[in-house]
Formats: structure tokens, C-alpha cells, sequence
């Protein structure tokens, strides 16, 4: 077998259709867009658009509401405050804050404050003061042996 013999396997490679290239290719003139009307133009999306009729999301009844100005809490679990400690990313000792939380990378940002929740195990007696934590994760952090304050 030399170079010139390779072949791809039959009906492997599939020709792409090439439209509005003439008659012959048997897309030409209108190139399958029919004739005249909004979708025979270019830059139309008529997504949902039903012909006419009630569209879906106008059928459908609305459910919910979402509070404007709800809170955004950065979210912190207790086994990533123990692995950070572990690391010497977080000093045990001192009084662990928001702002070294965020400092040391457990989070981007603070948003609205930081909630600390249980997801994880915590050995570390450690010091902690944040906006809002679960009732298992303070349970968790005084059986350790530390504090866990939540600021209002």
C-alpha cells in the first residue's frame, strides 16, 4: 500500500450541502428558504413562536417569586476550614474572620456575608466569627472544642 492508495472508508466522510450555488446542487436560487416572508431572511430566530398560536411560556401559569433584594451568602464547609488549617493556609489560634477566610482563598468574595455549614469533620479547636452558620455546623465546631459566633 503506498500514500496515493490511502481512501477513507466508505461513507465515512459525508459531502457537506453547499447552498445557493446554482440549480445543479439542487439548493439554488432560494436556497431552501422558499419564497419571500420574515424566514426567508437573514438574522430571523423565531424561537417559541408558534404560528400564531399561544406559545408555551404564555400558556403555562407563573410560579414563584424571587425577592429583589434577597440575601447572597458565600458558602464555607467546615472540612475546607480544616484542610485550609492543615495546609497553614489559617492560623487555629487566632480568631478566624471573614476577611481571612476570603484572604486565605476559601472563597472569590465575600457577597453578603459568609455561611458556614457542616459538610466535613472538624478536629481543630478554632475560633470562629461569621455572618451566618448551620445549627450542625456549630454543634460541630463545639464538640471540637472551638467557638463559633454568628453576627447578626
Amino acid at each position: 500500500m503506498k500514500l496515493n492508495e490511502l481512501r477513507d472508508n466508505a461513507g465515512a466522510a459525508k459531502k457537506q450541502k453547499r447552498v445557493a450555488r446554482g440549480p445543479g446542487s439542487g439548493k439554488g436560487k432560494t436556497a431552501g428558504r422558499g419564497i419571500k416572508g420574515q424566514k426567508s431572511r437573514s438574522g430571523v430566530a423565531l424561537n417559541g413562536y408558534e404560528g400564531g398560536q399561544m406559545p408555551l411560556y404564555r400558556r403555562l401559569p407563573k410560579r414563584g417569586f424571587t425577592k429583589p433584594n434577597r440575601k447572597e451568602y458565600a458558602v464555607v464547609n467546615l472540612g475546607l476550614i480544616e484542610k485550609f488549617i492543615g495546609l497553614g493556609k489559617l492560623d487555629a489560634k487566632a480568631e478566624i474572620t471573614e476577611d481571612l477566610l476570603v484572604e486565605a482563598g476559601l472563597t472569590s468574595n465575600k457577597r453578603d456575608g459568609i455561611r458556614v455549614l457542616a459538610k466535613g469533620e472538624i478536629t481543630t479547636a478554632v475560633t470562629l466569627k461569621v455572618t451566618g452558620a448551620s445549627a450542625s455546623a456549630v454543634e460541630a465546631v463545639q464538640k471540637a472544642g472551638g467557638t463559633l459566633t454568628v453576627a447578626a
